[in-house]
């Protein structure tokens, strides 16, 4: 990302403006875990080769990868994704091109059954996992479903395992797998959605590495200054206000809110309506000074202490954090936490991490 300092319109004093940062972004794009496996799906097929795609349908006990987790096999043992973190992609591999699985329809196959299989495939804590193979052909309308999902919109695809046929619908945040053994129903595209206020250069990191977790990314930013130098590719530009934004939006426990401009104005009117939310994640920026009198101002309004104590700022996971794609990499990773259920720091604490170092880029 390639940024530059222009004059902004806002003055900070007679005859002074202060320089706002003006970004351009890079065409290319993080791509998620699901695309990847899509595009050389694709492509393999393009080219005339043999392809079988692997989706992890069900799991017990401790599995490696999550439900949904899809794999590509070229018939010369090529792969792109995984199943299992390397667990059974040897075996598949092998099998898949020795024709002894899913030769012309779909089938499935379950490993870590036994013990012996646990132990001989390296599956932890004697987790198991079962998984659908499918040969893929033109019919499998895999080039339609690529470019439904590189317009970052959410599609469902529903496989017959007894005739190999597949069709594709629009698909709901709720919608998950469902596989009861003659249907396969996945759902593709960004499953999150994460709203950024503030469209500055850390914004564009964020909203970057969060496109490749399969997150929705909306940038608001109001400040015609800001919102001129935004260009990155899938991530919408809202020139609304942020708290009407926030109510437009609907949040829901999928959606995650960052507050970046460093402008309690526009910082707090996100705050003030995602904090009453059902979104599972809402921070903000700034130092933990900062963030102190910030939660100051929020209890002067319509807000219980509860709400309040869901903010997290400073925003992020204290790695050290001090330019803008470390500072980003420590917010996703974070929010990566929340959402998987394990255990940081209580919101605002940061343990060990002198005030200073929290957020480096915050005026204290």
């Amino acid at each position: 990302m390639e940024c530059m300092r222009i004059d902004g319109g806002r003055s900070a004093g007679a005859g002074y403006k202060i320089r706002r940062p003006y970004c351009i972004y890079p065409e290319a794009t993080l791509d998620s875990v699901d695309t990847e496996v899509l595009t050389s799906a694709v492509a393999w097929l393009a080219a005339g080769r043999k392809t079988t795609l692997a989706t992890v349908v069900k799991t017990w006990g401790s599995a490696p990868r999550p439900i949904g987790a899809m794999l590509a096999i070229r018939d010369d043992g090529q792969v792109s994704g995984s199943v299992s973190g390397g667990c059974v992609e040897d075996d598949l591999i092998e099998r898949v091109r020795a024709h002894a699985l899913a030769g012309d329809k779909p089938e499935v196959v379950t490993y870590g059954v036994t013990k012996e299989q646990a132990e001989r495939f390296g599956l932890p804590c004697g987790g198991t996992l079962q998984i659908v193979l499918e040969p893929l052909s033109a019919q499998s309308a895999l080039d339609q479903l690529l470019e439904t999902v590189e317009r970052h919109e959410l599609v469902a695809r529903t496989l017959d395992m007894k005739s190999g046929k597949n069709t594709l619908a629009p698909a709901k945040w709720s919608d998950v797998l469902e596989f009861d053994g003659g249907t396969l129903k996945t759902i593709h595209g960004p499953r999150w959605r994460l709203l950024i206020i503030g469209a500055g250069q850390l914004s564009g990191y964020l909203a970057q590495m969060a496109q490749a977790l399969d997150y929705q990314v909306t940038v608001c930013d109001p400040r015609e200054e800001y919102a001129e130098g935004w260009s990155l590719p899938g991530a919408e530009l809202n020139r609304g206000m942020p708290d009407d934004v926030v109510l437009a939006m609907n949040m829901d426990a999928h959606t995650a809110v960052v507050a970046v401009t460093h402008d309690p104005k526009l910082d707090d009117m996100a705050l003030l309506e995602a904090l009453k939310s059902p979104a599972f994640y809402v921070g903000a920026i700034g130092s933990r000074v900062n963030n102190d009198k910030r939660r100051q101002r929020l209890a002067q309004f319509d807000l219980s202490a509860e709400e309040i104590a869901r903010l997290h700022g400073p925003v992020g996971l204290p790695i050290g954090s001090r330019t803008p794609p470390e500072i980003a990499v420590s917010v996703l990773a974070e929010m990566t936490a929340v959402r998987r259920g394990v255990t940081v720091a209580t919101p605002g604490e940061r343990p060990g991490v002198p005030a200073s170092q929290n957020d480096p880029l915050a005026c204290s």
